[in-house]
């Protein structure tokens, strides 16, 4: 039987479906940040985009709620509970499907068993980002030894640089690390780290951009194929920045474009954590918390 695992974050919701393997199907952006309230909830306009989008593709794939889990992250925790409640009810009512709102745990959780592998005896840090919060997990060998969650993501840094979604980016990615590092003053790093992992769709960002991408030879887990050293990373993040129009990031992405308006700010958070770490290598991964809930259950 096929089953649907829906991922639902602060911006996006990715539908999986899972028959012998993991397969994306589709996403849908939609910016629940904008109108928040933790008292009163998302905005009527995203709330309606949300029940609308949910109707299309509870028809398409003909969601039931015995074939369908829904993992809810992000902006969504920090909703009252009453709030949380009344989001429950409407989907259980509307769409007979569960709304389920993990915790930064759990999600902690998910995300290492979505990793869960020896790299070869290296220590590497994963790096999971969303639209307000970011996930970091280390493994060293295949056992993770820390763990940690921090307050920023990348709605902290569409919020405060308005022009960086400028036709060719206003802001510049010096600027936005400053900012950065101005947030995670208080976050340390070990710096004997082998490579980061920047989960969440960055494989097929980087290579749609075209990061300066080389063969994986740190590990071989059938998965990762490429890594980009940070001097590359660099050189790539001021290409997206610089010399590809939004307008062309938005082409590179048809079938969801809206994504595409976090590509230039999605790049910093984890470059000042890369220099944080004094990471030499990233390894683009579109690995996520999903495949975690499969690894879990298989």
């Amino acid at each position: 039987m096929k089953r649907y695992y829906i991922d639902l974050g602060s911006s996006t919701i990715k539908v999986y479906v899972y028959e012998k393997e993991l397969t994306l199907q589709e996403e849908h952006s939609i910016y629940f940040k904008n109108d928040f309230d933790p008292e009163k909830g998302i905005s009527e306009y995203n709330l309606k985009e949300l029940c609308d989008y949910f109707e299309e593709i509870k028809s398409k794939y003909d969601l039931k709620y015995y074939n369908t889990n829904i993992y809810v992250t992000g902006i969504f925790r920090n909703l009252v509970q009453d709030r949380k409640t009344d989001l429950v009810k409407l989907f259980n009512d509307k769409f007979d499907l569960h709304f389920n709102i993990i915790s930064h745990g759990i999600e902690n959780y998910y995300l290492a068993k979505a990793m869960e592998n020896d790299y070869n005896g290296k220590k590497v840090l994963i790096i999971n980002m969303g639209g307000k919060t970011t996930e970091l997990v280390t493994f060293a060998g295949n056992k993770i030894v820390n763990s940690q969650n921090i307050n920023i993501g990348v709605a902290d840094l569409l919020n405060n640089f308005l022009k960086v979604n400028d036709k060719y980016s206003g802001d510049t990615p010096e600027d936005m690390e400053q900012f950065v590092l101005d947030k995670l003053n208080d976050i340390s790093l070990d710096a004997d780290y082998d490579c980061a992992i920047f989960t969440g769709g960055e494989e097929r960002f980087e290579l749609l951009t075209g990061f300066n991408l080389v063969p994986n030879t740190l590990f071989d887990d059938g998965i990762h194929k490429y890594m980009v050293s940070l001097e590359d990373y660099i050189e790539g993040t001021k290409k997206v920045f610089y010399d590809i129009s939004l307008e062309e990031l938005y082409e590179l992405m048809p079938a969801n474009p809206k994504w595409m308006d976090g590509a230039r700010s999605g790049a910093i958070i984890p470059l000042v954590l890369f220099k944080k770490a004094n990471v030499k290598w990233i390894i683009p991964s579109d690995l996520n918390l999903i495949n975690g809930v499969i690894n879990d259950s298989n």
